[in-house]
């Protein structure tokens, strides 16, 4: 990756006479973002002849030239690491992935290597041109550790700000398949409960009467496994930390092996119990995902199966 600046040249033309710059460089300059184009022209990267331009709000005029030195982006802090991905869909713009379970999506503390951004600024390379000036996939939403299934990343600016507003919309398409215990009842419904962290313990999320966010998770029952549990299909209407895991587990049909809100049934036979401790996660899949390209304006949709730890885990309940 060569260290010389990239140049673009936007020529204002009389329909844009009056307009302020950021607007005019943002409506000729897609694949940039007007916060990222903001920050070149105050830091004197954008120039009109052989001076800086004079700020974002400054008016254009009708025949000048402008000229936006876009600097390569910087290495990314995190280390790029060859770990394997499931790549389900990948274009210039955006990339979609099959996560699988015990994959942390960000360095953090506990987890500073090893995630998923660390495998997808390998997986990308030189493809990934950065977001905001520095060399990263554009992480949008984010799914816990030990829940498998799809999620989509930004390559660019524009297509993290178009994937962004959408999940701030509640306008994406996203389902997931959870085994519960119990079965619930009615077959079909909304679970509607603010969610805040929980007053008895802070490292929980919990449905609260106070502080708490407007959160609505609708779920279906696709089919009853045995006496003692069920495979239901949620949709999110809402994006709280843990949503799915704290309605179902607040409705009394917590997801089986969930560690934090789950509550095993008394009295089940051996070998359900022995399913559970074998997944050794909670058994929740997101299994579709659907959104309007942030750059072509396409509708594109995946979907993708359960993975063979749930599925071995509901044949298992299916039988008692």
């Amino acid at each position: 990756m060569t260290n010389d600046p990239f140049t673009y040249t936007v020529a204002v033309g009389p329909d844009k006479a009056g307009q302020r710059l950021d607007r005019v460089l943002a409506d000729a300059l897609p694949e940039l973002t007007r916060s990222r184009l903001k920050t070149l022209i105050e830091s004197g990267a954008v120039r009109l002849g052989d001076r800086a331009a004079t700020g974002p709000a400054g008016k254009v005029r009708d025949g000048e030239v402008y000229h936006v030195a876009v600097p390569p982006a910087a290495p990314a802090a995190p280390a790029a690491q060859d770990i394997p991905l499931r790549v389900v869909y990948e274009d210039e713009h955006l990339i979609v992935i099959d996560k699988p379970p015990g994959l942390v999506v960000h360095p953090a503390a506990g987890n500073p290597d090893r995630t998923l951004v660390n495998a997808l600024l390998a997986h990308c390379g030189d493809g990934l041109p950065g977001i905001g000036g520095v060399q990263r996939p554009g992480i949008v939403h984010r799914l816990d550790k030990d829940t498998s299934g799809l999620m989509v990343a930004a390559k660019t600016e524009s297509a993290q700000a178009g994937l962004a507003a959408q999940f701030a919309a509640h306008s994406l398409e996203r389902a997931y398949r959870a085994v519960v215990w119990g079965h619930p009842t009615p077959r079909a419904g909304s679970l509607d409960g603010p969610i805040g962290r929980s007053p008895r313990n802070r490292k929980k999320m919990a449905v609260v009467a106070r502080n708490g966010k407007p959160a609505r998770t609708d779920y279906r029952v696709e089919r009853r496994l045995g006496r003692h549990a069920a495979l239901i299909e949620c949709r999110l209407r809402t994006g709280r930390t843990h949503q799915i895991r704290v309605h179902m587990s607040h409705a009394g049909h917590p997801l089986v092996g969930d560690p934090v809100y789950g509550r095993r049934p008394r009295g089940l036979p051996p070998e359900p119990v022995a399913a559970e401790k074998r997944l050794g996660r909670q058994a929740l899949h997101a299994y579709l995902i659907g959104f309007m390209h942030p750059v072509s304006g396409d509708k594109i949709r995946f979907e993708t199966v359960l993975p063979y730890d749930i599925r071995e885990l509901a044949d298992i309940l299916e039988k008692h």
